[in-house]
């Protein structure tokens, strides 16, 4: 299949998936019963588009963002994005193929973080891409932050990755799981973000193959993490509880703003700042 197929294989993929996750979200959000919420009307999705601009001044791609806030999802963004054109060149000796397509990329992808209003329902983040420069790969993955950790959906989580990737490859899971638990580290606090995922890049081995992989990893997603929303979502929680939430989601931005891979591309490539930080939850707090 030429390249620019598919780039738009990809690109409606990821399109076609965050429909689906937002149908799944806001079907969550109708059926919730939990007296803590109840006098609160069920979140909806809304969408804004944007648009990059090189600095050349040609057009340089954009994106949509979809944003809800519920009594379920505190706050939960599915943002989807096609753009193209120049790294810094400084930027560009990072990203591989970069300096041998004169700095040229193009990227599409979906990026997923949601912050749930229950303490007891755990955060969560996903995303997948296909960039493009003299190369070509796959990445993304998926991982979960409980404030509290409820040793079944840390099963449940984990078991359903494990088959995902080994529906793939063989090696696939060992691989990606110790790549999520390195890479979502808090180096500065010795600590874990979460209780881990997947999470791969530079994916570049038969194109379809990985893509079947890449599209698989977002189903599974699609699959498991619904269901340990419904698990906890009616449950009642404490204010200590939701404080100790608060506390953790500290965590969380200090990852972001510190170490986080799509932060740094989305900012270097003169992405849409609002879509780049809809990771962030909507209350923090330090103690």
């Amino acid at each position: 299949m030429p390249m620019t197929e598919q780039k738009q294989q990809a690109t409606e993929w990821f399109k076609a998936l965050r429909d689906q996750i937002c149908a799944s979200f806001e079907a969550i959000e109708n059926d919730s019963t939990n007296p803590l919420t109840a006098q609160m009307q069920p979140g909806n999705f809304e969408q804004k588009s944007w648009d990059r601009t090189n600095p050349d001044g040609t057009k340089g791609g954009g994106g949509v963002m979809s944003l809800m806030h519920g009594r379920v999802f505190e706050k939960v963004g599915v943002n989807i994005s096609t753009v193209e054109g120049s790294f810094p060149e400084d930027f560009a000796k990072k990203i591989p193929g970069a300096e041998d397509n004169d700095n040229q990329f193009w990227a599409s992808g979906i990026s997923l973080v949601a912050h749930m209003r229950n303490p007891l329902v755990p955060a969560v983040h996903m995303n997948t891409r296909m960039i493009c420069t003299s190369k070509n790969w796959f990445g993304g993955g998926a991982d979960l932050t409980p404030t509290f950790e409820f040793e079944q959906d840390t099963k449940d989580f984990h078991d359903a990755l494990k088959s995902c990737c080994d529906r793939h490859g063989s090696d696939y899971h060992e691989r990606f799981k110790n790549w999520c638990d390195e890479y979502f580290y808090l180096k500065h606090r010795k600590e874990a973000r979460g209780i881990g995922g997947i999470f791969y890049d530079y994916l570049d081995n038969d194109r379809s193959k990985d893509f079947a992989f890449t599209q698989d990893v977002g189903q599974t997603f699609l699959d498991i993490y619904p269901q340990l929303v419904r698990r906890h979502m009616d449950t009642e929680w404490t204010p200590e509880q939701k404080e100790q939430q608060l506390v953790k989601r500290g965590r969380y931005v200090e990852f972001n703003l510190l170490y986080d891979r799509g932060t740094v591309f989305g900012l270097q490539t003169g992405g849409n700042v609002e879509a780049i930080l809809m990771s962030l939850p909507p209350e923090v707090k330090w103690p």
